[in-house]
């Protein structure tokens, strides 16, 4: 059959470009049932304490005004596992910009203006949002999957002392925040005691089943579709109060209820990247073998919901050694609850463990890239467990030769353009190479097509296209004969699009499915469909989620060149360029975007992104996109990205891995080592805008 083996591997152009392009493609606020009305939430203005009373009798006296939500009359909710999502059921203030009231108009300038006038009265309590690494009320969390608490090898204070190389350092990581450029949004309809949600999520059947929780519904009762989603970056990635909200303003009024949340409100209610304070101790013989690793993280939490940034977990995969020590410590402060950000906990521990490997290869007289190849393994170091396929080698060497590592001048400070220095760095990367169990179906039709359906969510990464290829790919089928349903609650339970597990999780239970229905296909021979055609379900419950004897990861390596202005201060990334090990890449179009995306916002990470906790106010200062400085075009060079081909037969039937977030992983560390070549000045706190560079000193 021709063109059918092509299907998996093909650079297939996405299935919705079009749609998204032309406008068709509609997002949870796009959708405007009849008689909807519009809701605005009140945030508090305190950082900690109760409410003692709310005046809506200003907001219900204006036009349009439908009705006042506060803790006094909204439904009530059973008690939530996610504490975020408990809202207007009791008077307590948790964090600043905790939504305390929401307004409800027949038109969204009304709910603004009315939410406005709503007067909340407290009672303030003190409070702390200062994290510090010596805070006495920090503690080890429970570790439950491998990447939190505290993990101990050989004896590392004692081999930290004796060895002759070391480095002793610290690094600091500020908040960072998501900001897609969808807001979070839902549109939520009751009728005839059926909730059908549309909702900015990652996942709608998590949404679903928490929604059913909460309003103590069966969950056939709930439809929650999130067919278009525009970006989340870990956001969306479970339930925020959103679709709370709608749902219990739409049950209130009895009318359809729209709420998207305002970019300003976004910081305090849907996550952010908890800062981390990070030590790392890190000693070697003189040949560059590590002997010591020892990486101390502290971050905060919310003292309504436990989070951690697990920034020890890549340090526990990456370079072996036979004594190390990787603690993860959490402080509970009156802050707004931290979540996923991309590449939770790799990001800033990659940063702090690769800078500190930089300035490690500096005391040692070694080349960075020398260094890191010196300590390859081809096991786990904390598990002991054999990597089911690991060519971080291969990368870094693959790197080093397409970025003319070999031409690079090692002194710090050497290479001048007028007033501009100029540096390279590098850095390794890594992510874990996940899948979870879920549920497909596969149909064949009696004109030659075939239907897939499975509650897969597309964030921007090409999801329904993917999934085509892999279905196609087990059908041994043209690529246009299949079509793809994803993104509805209703459609087989699968999990959210988060972890770079989407398509490893969703393709394996597509694949199975499809496998399937070839076979059953084949018990015909040739015999023709009935009119309704032939199905098949399939389920990967006891498959994708079975112990390995295998450590699954991806790996990467980075390579930057910058300038940094001596007059003004200015970094500006010249090169970047990143390689890769994911196993079998699905499709290069796509995947090269997810790379680049991910390099881009490393790039952020490095220079221009991060939050400030006001100590006076217990508020993210930078909570809007005037004052939370991502990269624009001007600021990204032509980005390259690149990969080794990997054969892994452990990982799932495609023998593929996660993309999405391993391209964050890496690069803010390769920007800040080329920083340090360029200028000779060690920076260790991001991100390395121009106040920092022109007060810099060797630390």
């Amino acid at each position: 059959m021709p063109d059918t083996v092509s299907a998996l591997g093909s650079p297939a152009v996405r299935r919705e470009g079009p749609a998204k392009v032309t406008g068709t493609a509609r997002y949870a606020a796009e959708h405007t049932p009849p008689g909807c009305a519009y809701a605005w939430p009140v945030p508090a203005t305190v950082a900690r304490g109760t409410v003692t009373g709310i005046d809506a009798s200003a907001a219900l006296a204006l036009p349009g005004v439908v009705a006042v939500l506060t803790h006094e009359n909204a439904p009530r909710l059973t008690e939530p596992e996610d504490a975020t999502l408990g809202v207007l059921q009791d008077a307590r203030v948790p964090h600043r910009g905790w939504f305390v009231a929401l307004v409800v108009a027949d038109t969204l300038e009304g709910a603004r203006e009315a939410a406005a006038a709503v007067r909340v009265s407290y009672a303030e309590e003190p409070y702390d949002v200062e994290l510090r690494a010596d805070h006495p009320d920090a503690y080890v969390p429970q570790d439950t999957d491998g990447t939190s608490g505290e993990h101990l090898r050989g004896e590392a204070d004692n081999a930290f002392a004796a060895a002759p190389f070391r480095v002793d350092v610290e690094y600091r990581v500020p908040p960072l925040h998501n900001h897609p450029m969808e807001p979070h949004a839902a549109t939520a309809v009751w009728q005839d005691g059926r909730l059908t949600m549309h909702d900015s999520s990652q996942g709608a059947t998590k949404v679903r089943d928490t929604l059913a929780d909460l309003f103590d519904l069966d969950k056939d009762r709930i439809t929650v579709i999130s067919d278009h989603v525009g970006g989340g970056f870990g956001s969306k990635g479970t339930p925020r109060p959103q679709p709370v909200l709608a749902a219990m303003a739409a049950k209130v009024t009895g009318r359809p209820v729209k709420l998207a949340l305002h970019r300003r409100q976004l910081a305090a209610v849907v996550g952010h990247r908890s800062p981390t304070l990070h030590r790392l101790r890190l000693a070697a013989e003189a040949d560059g073998t590590l002997t010591t690793v020892v990486h101390e993280v502290t971050s905060h939490t919310s003292r309504i919901k436990e989070f951690a940034e697990t920034a020890t977990a890549p340090t526990r995969v990456v370079y072996p050694s036979p004594h190390a020590r990787t603690t993860q410590r959490v402080v509970p402060l009156d802050v707004p609850s931290p979540s996923w950000m991309r590449a939770p906990g790799e990001a800033p521990g990659m940063y702090a463990l690769e800078s500190a490997m930089d300035e490690l290869a500096s005391a040692l007289g070694m080349d960075p890239v020398e260094l890191r190849l010196r300590n390859d393994t081809d096991t786990e170091p904390d598990s002991a467990k054999p990597f089911s396929s690991r060519h971080l080698a291969e990368c870094l060497r693959e790197g080093a030769r397409r970025f003319h590592w070999s031409e690079r001048d090692p002194r710090p400070r050497a290479r001048r353009e007028g007033s501009l220095l100029i540096g390279t760095g590098t850095a390794a990367a890594t992510y874990p190479a996940m899948a979870s169990p879920s549920h497909a179906s596969a149909h064949a039709h009696p004109d030659g097509s075939y239907d897939i359906r499975i509650n897969a969510t597309d964030i921007g990464t090409g999801a329904r296209t993917v999934l085509a290829q892999v279905a196609a790919d087990a059908l041994a089928v043209p690529l246009e004969r299949v079509r793809i349903e994803i993104g509805d609650s209703d459609l087989p339970d699968a999990p959210l699009a988060g972890g770079s597990s989407g398509t490893a999780s969703w393709g394996w239970a597509v694949h199975e499915a499809g496998r399937r229905l070839a076979e059953a296909l084949a018990r015909r021979q040739g015999e023709p469909l009935p009119p309704e055609g032939v199905g098949v379900t399939a389920d990967t419950a006891g498959t994708a989620d079975a112990d390995s004897d295998y450590a699954r990861h991806s790996f990467g390596a980075h390579f930057a060149e910058v300038s940094v202005d001596t007059v003004s201060g200015e970094v500006r990334v010249r090169r970047l360029l990143g390689v890769y090990a994911a196993g079998r890449i699905l499709n290069p179009r796509t995947a090269r975007s997810q790379f680049i995306g991910a390099m881009t916002m490393g790039l952020g990470m490095a220079l221009t992104e991060h939050s400030t906790m006001d100590p006076a106010f217990g508020d993210f200062t930078e909570c809007d996109l005037a004052s939370y400085h991502m990269p624009a075009h001007a600021d990204v060079p032509a980005i390259e990205a690149y990969w080794v081909d990997e054969d892994d037969p452990h990982v799932n039937p495609m023998g593929s891995k996660g993309i999405g977030e391993i391209g964050i992983v890496g690069t803010a560390a390769a920007i800040g080592n080329a920083v340090h070549h360029a200028t000779g000045v060690r920076f260790r706190e991001l991100p390395l805008t121009p106040d920092r560079i022109l007060t810099g000193d060797e630390a």
